[in-house]
């Protein structure tokens, strides 16, 4: 694998965080391949979908305007496959505040993803985690938020 091949890799996967947590569908889109899945593994919850539009219309719902996300990964080990695939794995520090329900996780896992190269660039095929720990925390009152991005630019849900 090349160190262009490796590099562009990391930034796919530091886009995907950084798309997810800012709400940032249209550019999520162009970094998965139509024929992408996911499957997330919680200690409260399986998270799936099949087909790009699938995956986007989930996250589009999971990371809405009464959510404040934040996803952080490192420590990549990226092998490649074939010369158009390659498969990484990352550690993953997550926080998750649910103004809705009223909830907060924080977490970690392992991402498990598998990357095809078309047409020049990087994409991502298969995207998985399972919990390493999860903490769910209830709040009665929310803390004191002084800036939120996803309130502004996330999906505004139905009332509850």
């Amino acid at each position: 694998m090349s160190l262009e091949d490796l590099e562009a890799i990391k930034r796919l996967k530091y886009r995907y965080c950084r798309c997810i947590d800012t709400a940032n569908i249209k550019e999520l889109a162009e970094l998965f391949t139509e024929d992408a899945s996911i499957r997330y593994v919680g200690g409260s919850y399986v998270f799936e979908a099949a087909g790009r539009d699938r995956i986007l219309e989930a996250i589009g719902n999971a990371f809405h305007a009464e959510a404040i996300a934040f996803h952080h990964v490192n420590h990549p080990e990226i092998d490649l496959v074939a010369p158009d695939e390659a498969r990484g794995q990352w550690y993953l520090k997550d926080w998750f505040l649910d103004l809705r329900h009223k909830i907060i996780t924080d977490g970690s896992a392992l991402y498990r993803d598998t990357y095809v190269k078309r047409d020049g660039r990087w994409w991502i095929q298969r995207a998985t985690y399972e919990r390493i720990f999860e903490i769910v925390t209830p709040f009665e009152q929310p803390p004191n938020i002084t800036a939120h991005w996803l309130a502004q630019h996330g999906k505004k849900l139905p009332p509850a």
